[in-house]
């Protein structure tokens, strides 16, 4: 089963963890449950809810592509791109970025290895409550929506298998399963256009991954961009909607 990415856990559980009065490293231990070892300057998160902060917003980032990213220097926003996640406190200002790496030796049965994640602290400045508080699940869900249905009729177009057969598994298999782990009392329309955008950026992935080797190389290279686009879309739905049901665990606005 595929798995949110961490900011995104981190974000939902921390949140949820400050509103419920729970233990932070429960939090951390729920939200990374697949995760082999955690570091890092994760003490952040008892110290900003000591300094009053009440939710843990994520961004999904990627190179030339900052949008959600609080400002910040050059290095925390390179930082955050690079590594595709974030996660940040928009009150006092202040950042933790991941870094996914693997770890382990070899064995008479081949590799045993470990997934880590460090998590690095930077400054960034404020974020403006409002911004957040304004997002609406509907309107995001509809928008991811259409982004499906028009990216799917533009690959559709090019020809092949619009997103190949083990994509098409994977789908299926996510639909199905629809568990991702996700801290109870979430807002439920706020849940549903998570549970979808990680769907499809995880199914993105797969068709990225397994091409098309019945198209040629220009149609390729178009199914690619669209399928990029697509994943983008996702991205920014799931952030969005990580923060908008962050919003309600802080009491920020009803459900």
């Amino acid at each position: 089963m595929p798995e949110l990415p961490a900011s995104v856990r981190l974000s939902l559980w921390t949140t949820h963890a400050w509103a419920s009065g729970s233990p932070v490293e429960d939090a951390i231990a729920r939200a990374l449950p697949d995760i082999d070892h955690v570091s890092g300057d994760l003490d952040r998160l008892a110290l900003w809810r000591e300094l009053g902060e009440q939710a843990l917003l994520v961004a999904l980032p990627a190179p030339g592509d900052l949008v959600g990213v609080p400002g910040g220097s050059a290095q925390a926003q390179g930082a955050a791109a690079v590594g595709g996640e974030c996660v940040f406190v928009p009150g006092l200002g202040g950042m933790l970025v991941p870094t996914v790496s693997t770890f382990g030796s070899g064995t008479e049965g081949g590799l045993d290895l470990g997934t880590r994640v460090d998590w690095t602290a930077y400054d960034a400045q404020p974020v403006p409550r409002h911004r957040v508080e304004a997002l609406e699940p509907s309107q995001l869900e509809r928008h991811l929506r259409d982004e499906i249905r028009t990216a799917t009729e533009a690959i559709d177009a090019v020809g092949g298998q619009p997103f190949g057969a083990t994509a098409a598994r994977e789908l299926a298999d996510a639909a199905m399963g629809g568990r991702w782990g996700l801290p109870t009392g979430l807002p439920g329309r706020a849940a549903r256009v998570i549970s979808l955008a990680g769907t499809i950026s995880t199914v993105v992935d797969v068709a990225l991954d397994a091409g098309d080797g019945a198209l040629t190389a220009t149609e390729a290279g178009v199914r690619h961009r669209l399928l990029l686009r697509l994943q983008r879309a996702s991205d920014r739905a799931l952030a969005d909607a990580t923060n908008a049901a962050c919003a309600v665990l802080a009491g920020w606005r009803p459900e």
